[in-house]
């Protein structure tokens, strides 16, 4: 036991460790953001680099969301059993080392293979992360918490089309995500040298810190199994995972096909397209740590989480829904992406109450429960940029027509129909029920 342990805890003020956690998994979110994000804008000089066509672009960029969503769930599975300080070491070199190679590809399928390995490393990155908010922050800041890490990792996304377009003004694409491979491995060396799966013992937490963590034991890393067969007996958890899929479905356009658009059916230079492809993952992030706040403030005001989180995250998808439709018919650049960034904004007010309920519903599985809810969310990000692909590749009658702009128009009202089936499941979620208790 810590010698710290005898002292009283009236006498002690609590250290501030987890606050440095919650700077390490904010960095790290971010991190993850802009190596995923940063192909978008390298996508139209790869395609006239290695002679691939537009449908074969969404081909590549659904690779990496397949394998990320495969691993979310043995990712999760291992960060609740081993814990997520050997995970993440892991997991982040492999996904930095594949974010190099990404420029050392010479056809499509050398490109296609970089990118599942990539989406491979990336899927340990969330589960992990949640796992870590759920043993070091106290329950009632790990929805705040949970904020921060999903809007710095919106805001990751957010500046990865300028890095990109900054760095391809100095080095071509290949050389570029070399560069950009360096983030995470410095990450990893840090993160490596001061984190613990266990607060208890930790140099920089002292007593009072440590009464807290409700969930540093509750929750740390244990071989307990996980209950498979709870998770598709409950509702909520099916629900929790299908408005997940509509989520992603609608949100990968942002980091994959957005700088095309712009360039392609807005006639957008490569700098400006740069500020505006960012935008709507911007104000996504605005949503993120909105959206943990607005559930506070209603909980607070109702005395009901449930309520709150349903209210929040049901209402913002179908005000996402309806921007999306209103986009369509906006004309001027400017105000179309700022309708585009109202509807992400809406979009990721829901990640607080989501990933929230992860933590709460799963407890001590919360790693492979969020795992899982990412996983089936992300298959909307393969099935999403395959879609708009097909429908942009159908629209063209030889190899160097442009599509037109009812081919952009049909893929975002599609994309609207997918927020309003994400908004009708909140009616019948239970966000806070935990899975040792109710049906």
């Amino acid at each position: 036991m810590p010698a710290y342990s005898s002292l009283p805890e009236t006498n002690i003020k609590p250290t501030r460790a987890r606050y440095v956690v919650l700077a390490l998994v904010a960095s790290l979110s971010a991190i993850c953001f802009i190596e995923r994000a940063t192909i978008s804008q390298a996508a139209p000089d790869i395609q006239q680099s290695l002679g691939i066509s537009k449908e074969q672009m969404g081909w590549v960029f659904s690779a990496f969301v397949f394998s990320y969503a495969l691993f979310e769930i043995p990712m999760g599975r291992w960060g609740d059993r081993f814990g997520p300080r050997n995970i993440l070491l892991k997991v982040v070199l492999m996904w930095s080392f594949f974010t190099a190679a990404t420029g050392w590809v010479w056809n499509l399928a050398s490109l296609t293979t970089c990118r599942l390995l990539f989406g491979a490393g990336e899927g340990g990155c969330f589960p992990n992360l949640t796992k870590i908010v759920t043993i070091w922050m106290p329950s009632s800041e790990r929805g705040r918490a949970q904020g921060i890490l999903w809007c710095c990792g919106r805001w990751g996304a957010a500046i990865a089309p300028s890095v990109m377009a900054l760095t391809l003004t100095f080095v071509n694409w290949r050389w570029a995500f070399s560069l950009l491979s360096l983030l995470g491995v410095v990450w990893a060396v840090i993160f490596y040298f001061w984190f613990s799966d266990r607060p208890r013992g930790h140099s920089s937490v002292n007593a009072a810190e440590l009464a807290l963590m409700d969930g540093a034991d509750a929750n740390a890393p244990s071989e307990a199994q996980v209950p498979w067969g709870e998770f598709f007996r409950r509702r909520s958890v099916l629900l929790l995972w299908l408005t997940y899929f509509c989520m992603a479905y609608g949100w990968y356009f942002y980091i994959t096909w957005l700088p095309t658009y712009l360039r392609e059916a807005r006639h957008v230079e490569l700098q400006q397209g740069a500020l505006l492809s960012g935008f709507p993952t911007f104000m996504g992030g605005l949503g993120c740590f909105a959206g943990g706040w607005l559930v506070q403030r209603l909980t607070t005001r109702w005395g009901d989480v449930r309520r709150a989180r349903r209210t929040v995250a049901g209402g913002a998808m179908l005000v996402a829904s309806v921007t999306m439709v209103l986009f369509t018919g906006i004309g001027n650049n400017v105000l179309a992406i700022a309708a585009l960034g109202f509807a992400s904004f809406c979009e990721d007010l829901v990640m607080a109450s989501a990933w929230g309920a992860c933590m709460d519903v799963g407890g001590r599985h919360a790693g492979a429960l969020s795992g899982s809810m990412n996983m089936m969310g992300n298959l909307g990000g393969v099935v999403g940029p395959i879609v708009v692909g097909r429908i942009l590749q159908n629209a063209q009658t030889t190899a160097d027509t442009i599509p037109s702009p009812h081919a952009w128009t049909l893929a975002f009202l599609i994309t609207a129909a997918v927020y309003l089936i994400g908004a009708a499941c909140w009616i019948f979620i239970d966000p806070v029920t935990p899975l040792e208790e109710g049906s």
